[in-house]
């Protein structure tokens, strides 16, 4: 696996495709910097080696057309306040304009191309738009790995350009190996913390980890499926009834292949959907009519600590109840803390997938975790056991 270590700079311009899709509000201000403060250190490394950065990402979904709202100029200069570097701006990313700002860089500067979904040709992957960007540089270094899993032209496509002169930045290595950790050579016993609304969002992946851990917690709303499948009563809360059969084939496999699997034995259960509806703790598979459960219960929470502080390895995607909502986060705020503990005890944890890395992030877990994943989809996927196109790209 070549990585931006592999590499000298001096002389030399790297085109790096960064992940700056961040968050805006009304007045473009940044609200969340970290996936560009992810990016720092390969963009760093290439400057202290005597080389320039072209740096390409996508924000928003423009739909193949420019939109000022979508422009990364309104980035530019908190990229430059974080990198420490005056960051200049091409408003394009193909065509004359780009080519004559990649052309005057300098070694020790660095360009910040306009967004590359502005063109249509980016999504569809065209050959011809990969080639016009992979004029911008002499070396490819994808550090991107919130959009690894898509085929695009400066994800995946561009790499062939690039035979012998292609890496991974810091940021893409250390998902991967964030990854094999989990799945491959995680030391044992392994546990995965799934939550969640749905079983059918999950299912590939359970699939999949089924043979890599030792023990698969279950938590939020999907807990309520397998509950009822199990024939209890769950009252009003969120069950897919088409995938009751999936959920009993699930315990099934993961008895087979020796796996524990914990689901909850009592949830806070409320009789609305709001954070100031009235509320009890009931058994699991006793929830009344008219109550729904929003969250683990004291009993699960025990249960669930015991297993993931005797575990030397623990995946967390997902929240075990409605953390959004004051009455439903101490759940997932407990998971947090065990999961703190168990790595301070020299276990390693890696958080990923949308919501459970908003409730890292909300209830200050950042720091006490071994690693949280920049990326979604590309996460889940990975965990799914499919090859990201973006990483074979590199690897190929």
């Amino acid at each position: 696996m070549k990585t931006i270590d592999d590499y000298n700079f001096e002389d030399k311009k790297a085109l790096i495709r960064v992940d700056f899709n961040v968050p805006l509000d009304k007045k473009f201000n940044v609200t969340d910097t970290s996936r560009i403060e992810a990016a720092k250190p390969s963009i760093l490394k290439v400057l202290e080696d005597g080389g320039s950065a072209v740096l390409m990402s996508h924000l928003g979904r423009p739909k193949g057309k420019a939109n000022p709202d979508m422009s990364l100029s309104h980035i530019c200069e908190t990229v430059s306040e974080i990198i420490g570097v005056q960051v200049k701006f091409a408003e394009d990313c193909v065509g004359k304009t780009a080519d004559e700002a990649v052309e005057a860089l300098q070694s020790g500067e660095v360009l910040l191309l306009e967004n590359l979904r502005f063109h249509a040709e980016e999504e569809s992957g065209d050959e011809g738009f990969a080639e016009a960007l992979s004029r911008h540089g002499d070396i490819y270094v994808n550090d991107a790995f919130g959009t690894a899993h898509r085929a695009h032209a400066s994800t995946t496509i561009v790499a062939q350009f690039f035979p012998g002169n292609k890496c991974f930045g810091y940021l893409l290595a250390k998902e991967i190996k964030a990854i094999q950790k989990v799945m491959q050579t995680g030391e044992k016993p392994v546990t995965a913390i799934l939550g969640g609304a749905k079983v059918s969002s999950k299912i590939t992946i359970i699939e999949n980890i089924l043979d890599k851990v030792d023990n698969l917690i279950i938590g939020g709303g999907m807990t309520y499926t397998f509950v009822k499948a199990k024939g209890g009563s769950v009252g009003d809360s969120i069950c897919e009834d088409d995938k009751m059969d999936l959920a009993l084939d699930i315990l099934k496999q993961a008895e087979a292949k020796g796996v524990k699997v914990h689901l909850p034995v009592d949830v806070l259960a409320a009789d609305d959907f709001d954070n100031d509806a009235k509320t009890q703790f009931v058994d699991v598979d006793a929830i009344p009519e008219g109550w729904q459960g929003l969250d683990a219960g004291p009993k699960t929470l025990e249960n669930f600590g015991q297993v993931i502080l005797n575990s030397k390895t623990i995946l967390w995607n997902g929240p075990v109840g409605v953390f959004e909502m004051e009455t439903f986060a101490e759940g997932t705020i407990a998971i947090g803390n065990y999961i703190d503990e168990a790595t301070q005890k020299g276990a390693f944890s890696l958080v990923g997938g949308g919501d459970s890395v908003a409730a890292v992030k909300q209830f200050g877990f950042e720091d006490k975790v071994s690693y949280v994943s920049t990326g979604g989809g590309a996460m889940l996927e990975s965990l799914e056991g499919k090859t990201l196109p973006g990483i074979a790209a590199i690897l190929d």
